[in-house]
């Protein structure tokens, strides 16, 4: 799948877009969900072209890699669940629910995230 530059992630990066920021690295950026599911929700980009995981795992430079790791226990510790819990969602393609073509992690807590999934019936 080809990178759309036109994406919304795309324009919060060329700041077209307003954003919360909550953290921002060399590689990466951390901002509050407009629409959170969760007391913390913060959505986690690299700010490389990358559409998916397998994307970002395969084309991403060691050096992206490892700054949105770090990115992301920053945010759990700068939010303040770090030691509650909280769950990283990462979404890829049509089956995974994707709604945004740029590879992002979902960082939420503050609150009980359910089950993770439910047994499919039939």
């Amino acid at each position: 799948m080809a990178y759309d530059t036109q994406n919304i992630f795309a324009k919060i990066l060329r700041g077209e877009i307003p954003c919360t920021k909550v953290l921002e690295t060399a590689h990466t950026l951390a901002f509050r969900d407009i629409n959170p599911a969760r007391p913390v929700h913060v959505l986690v980009i690299p700010k490389g072209p990358y559409v998916t995981w397998s994307d970002f795992a395969t084309q991403a430079s060691p050096a992206e890699q490892a700054d949105f790791v770090r990115a992301i226990g920053e945010v759990t510790r700068l939010e303040g669940i770090a030691e509650s819990g909280y769950r990283l969602i990462q979404n890829n393609g049509d089956h995974g629910h994707q709604e945004v073509p740029h590879m992002h992690v979902h960082v939420v807590g503050g609150a009980s995230a359910g089950p993770m999934l439910r047994r499919m019936e039939g």
